[in-house]
């Protein structure tokens, strides 16, 4: 570990900073291979075991172990919208081969869209496809973690019924790609169309029809209601998860990279804190300040910055000691009715 000497009155000096976490840049391909691979190969076979079991005590543990394993599978996506590809060749691929589209979350849906909540331009404004005021309303937060249950559903209609018409309508296909192919929770967002975006949609969405048909003619009538259970409880974990990752208490206009680490929240937890935050994202507030960190030295990183800094300092501020604590944080800041 680098040595830097830290002056007592020491908030965030961003030169310093960077030398202390300097050597945590590189990414470890084969550790993400193998955390990724595992972490589907156990969600999917506790999801087989799950669908060919009869209901019972055993059936909720295979359900429980097929959430966390696929969600932790799922947070990878995090890590392909920041990482060069030439670090890890072909992991988008086999990211959207075992988990893309078997939950109908195609790569596409995130890579271009998540890097304008980073943006200084951008971040926390109305252009923020990741961001809301939810600090100024208590209802808006409430009811966005109750309808992050239907988000499976609203997928369905996207791949299954609403994408075959676009590979017919060309008109129909620009329309999904600008309002209906980013992973948003800003409604506003409208997505640049281009060429690139356009085949690139076409192409996955015929591998998602042709994946779908397959396991709908196949699989027994049960997989799609235990599919749909354990994606809407994946999807409420991570909308749980992504509240307790902000403060949201911007006022739409552009943020800083101090001020985006103020509006942040880390938190480091314990071991099963990887459950509910895995790849990383548990460290968000470190992510937002330095975002191209690999997942895997985001403990070391944060581990030197709370030895380094003081107490009372920016960075520090930023930790919560619980999701619980984070969202009640939030909802505490919130007015009831706006």
């Amino acid at each position: 570990m680098p040595v830097v000497a830290v002056e007592a009155g020491f908030e965030l000096d961003d030169r310093v900073a960077r030398k202390l976490l300097r050597d945590l840049y590189v990414a470890r391909p084969a550790l993400y291979w193998l955390d990724f691979v595992l972490s589907s190969l156990v969600g999917w076979a506790a999801f087989g075991l799950m669908v060919g079991t009869p209901l019972s005590a055993g059936t909720l543990l295979l359900g429980a172990a097929s959430v966390f394993a696929l969600y932790r599978g799922l947070s990878f996506l995090h890590e392909i919208a920041h990482i060069r590809k030439r670090s890890l060749r072909a992991f988008d691929a086999v990211w959207n081969v075992l988990i893309g589209f078997p939950l109908l979350l195609p790569s596409f849906m995130y890579t271009g869209v998540h890097q304008a909540h980073h943006s200084l331009g951008t971040y926390g404004t109305s252009r923020d496809p990741e961001y809301l005021p939810f600090a100024q309303s208590r209802r808006m937060t409430v009811l966005f973690a109750l309808e992050s249950i239907l988000i499976p559903a609203v997928l369905l209609l996207r791949y299954l019924v609403l994408a075959p018409v676009g590979l017919i309508v060309p008109r129909f296909q620009r329309w999904l790609a600008s309002h209906a192919s980013a992973l948003t929770m800003n409604f506003n967002y409208k997505r640049e169309v281009t060429p690139r975006l356009l085949t690139r949609i076409r192409r996955h969405s015929a591998l998602i029809l042709v994946f779908w048909g397959t396991a709908l003619a196949w699989l027994p009538g049960r997989f799609l209601l235990m599919w749909f259970a354990v994606f809407s409880a994946i999807s409420f974990v991570n909308t749980l998860r992504t509240l307790g990752a902000h403060k949201y208490a911007g006022s739409g206009n552009p943020l800083d990279r101090s001020e985006q680490l103020r509006d942040s929240v880390d938190i480091p937890g314990a071991f099963w804190t990887e459950l509910w935050a895995p790849v990383g994202l548990r460290y968000h507030a470190l992510h937002h300040y330095f975002p191209g960190i690999p997942y895997h030295n985001l403990p070391e990183a944060h581990r030197r910055l709370v030895a380094a800094l003081p107490a009372n300092g920016i960075y520090r501020s930023a930790s919560r000691s619980g999701l619980l604590a984070s969202l009640a944080s939030l909802l505490g800041r919130a007015p009831a009715v706006r």
